[in-house]
């Protein structure tokens, strides 16, 4: 089950609130894309296929879809997802890359991943639609621009497809559960933990253990998000040792305490 719920439309931009709740399966028929469109993943986990190459989109990505892009969506876990979609007029995505290819899959570094976040909160507490805007093309660009100077993968392309592929398997693992550790998500998808290593951080830019952490990071901006107050027992939930835990590493992803998170994010003082 779908639910979409559009929260600014103006200026040539569309932000959209969109919960699935799809049980696991493959195999669903392909959707057309009719908007330049980048959808940023706030919680779960889902495999998306265009052009026959599957990309794997986990809160630690968002990927861009292009007018034209048949797309096909597959939902390897029971939990469902909730993404935030970020829809531009052509006009307003030639001004921002004009004819430059784009990748369809974004990472999103915690600055980016923290920005989309706060545009949704600001969203929610129904701030000026001009100013949101312009936060959302602002959003789009520097999505865009993490990608842009990325020097491609080295490597023939059949190896950066196999690559690829057991990176995208491993991913799919860890955000079913993040707690796999190196020689248990190495059999999970039948290669050596060395390897797995070597080339998790070639694919990704970040090494196995800051995905983890990257994935309960924003596990727990999401839970501030919907109104979770309690430090200790998020930290508990999350997979953190203890709460001082959870605010070093708040701190060190999102550059804020969670205190000044939780109120960014759950409207505190709105």
């Amino acid at each position: 089950m779908l639910q979409v719920r559009t929260v600014v439309d103006r200026d040539g931009v569309t932000i959209r609130d969109v919960m699935c709740r799809d049980a696991p399966a493959h195999g669903h028929a392909p959707e057309q894309a009719t908007n330049h469109t980048v959808v940023f993943v706030r919680r779960g986990c889902f495999v998306r296929t265009v052009d026959g190459i599957e990309s794997v989109c986990d809160p630690t990505v968002a990927y861009y879809a292009r007018p034209g892009d048949e797309e096909c969506f597959d939902h390897p876990h029971a939990d469902g997802d909730d993404c935030t979609a970020v829809s531009i007029a052509p006009s307003v995505a030639t001004s921002l890359w004009g004819d430059e290819r784009v990748l369809s899959a974004l990472p999103t570094p915690p600055h980016v991943d923290l920005e989309h976040r706060m545009l949704l909160a600001a969203s929610r507490r129904a701030a000026d639609p001009h100013a949101l805007a312009e936060g959302a093309i602002t959003l789009v660009a520097q999505a865009m621009e993490v990608t842009r100077h990325r020097a491609v993968t080295a490597g023939r392309p059949a190896t950066v497809c196999a690559r690829t592929s057991v990176v995208n398997d491993a991913r799919e693992a860890l955000a079913a559960d993040p707690d796999l550790s190196l020689p248990e998500l190495a059999r999970a998808v039948g290669v050596s933990p060395h390897h797995l290593s070597r080339i998790f951080r070639r694919v990704t830019g970040h090494t196995i253990s800051r995905h983890r952490v990257r994935l309960r990071a924003r596990d727990v901006l999401e839970r501030f998000a919907d109104g979770e107050r309690d430090l200790a027992r998020l930290a508990a939930d999350a997979g953190f040792a203890d709460q001082s835990h959870l605010c070093r590493v708040m701190r060190a992803e999102a550059g804020s305490a969670p205190s000044a998170l939780r109120a960014l994010l759950g409207g505190e003082g709105a």
